[in-house]
């Protein structure tokens, strides 16, 4: 926390560890919301600059990872909504998705599955498995309550119950 750190550390210092430490996991994150590797890393990069600005008002309520991933879920969000955000190419490929699921997930189309969810379903989805984060960190990061989230993971457990049986006979 950035509370913790104490009067030594500098926030370039800070934003520097938070790179090392989440920088993979965000634009693993980033990479489903946006389906295009060019524009995930454009919104990693915005993330971590939206966060060294805002670094001095942190108040250290959450984890870095939930303020961090919170910051980034709304990056992608307004990207989403540019005009050119809609005429680009967001074709994901499997070396794209590389490290976001386990080989066997990947060959059943779970990841693809998750990335075409409506936003409320993939967020708490890719948040609670993929960032291994607690309803009340997700709740934190989305900006809503754990009784919202556990309702919005069963929904989307049930909306992939037909790829998960199907990847468990293969």
């Amino acid at each position: 926390m950035i509370a913790d750190q104490g009067p030594t550390r500098n926030y370039e210092e800070i934003l520097t560890d938070m790179v090392g430490q989440y920088q993979s996991a965000l634009l693993n994150m980033c990479l489903i919301c946006l389906k295009n590797r060019a524009s995930a890393e454009d919104a990693v990069q915005e993330t971590f600059i939206k966060a060294y600005r805002a670094l001095p008002n942190f108040r250290g309520e959450c984890s870095e990872k939930t303020w961090l991933m919170r910051i980034a879920i709304n990056t992608c969000r307004d990207m989403t909504r540019t005009p050119w955000f809609r005429h680009t190419d967001r074709r994901v490929t499997p070396e794209d998705m590389t490290g976001l699921a386990a080989p066997e997930q990947q060959s059943s189309g779970l990841a693809a599955e998750i990335s075409s969810l409506p936003d409320r379903y993939r967020d708490v989805l890719l948040l609670y498995y993929y960032q291994d984060m607690k309803l009340e960190e997700v709740a934190a990061a989305l900006n809503t309550s754990p009784a919202t989230v556990s309702r919005r993971l069963k929904a989307a457990r049930e909306k992939l119950r037909g790829v998960l049986e199907r990847g468990s006979e293969l």
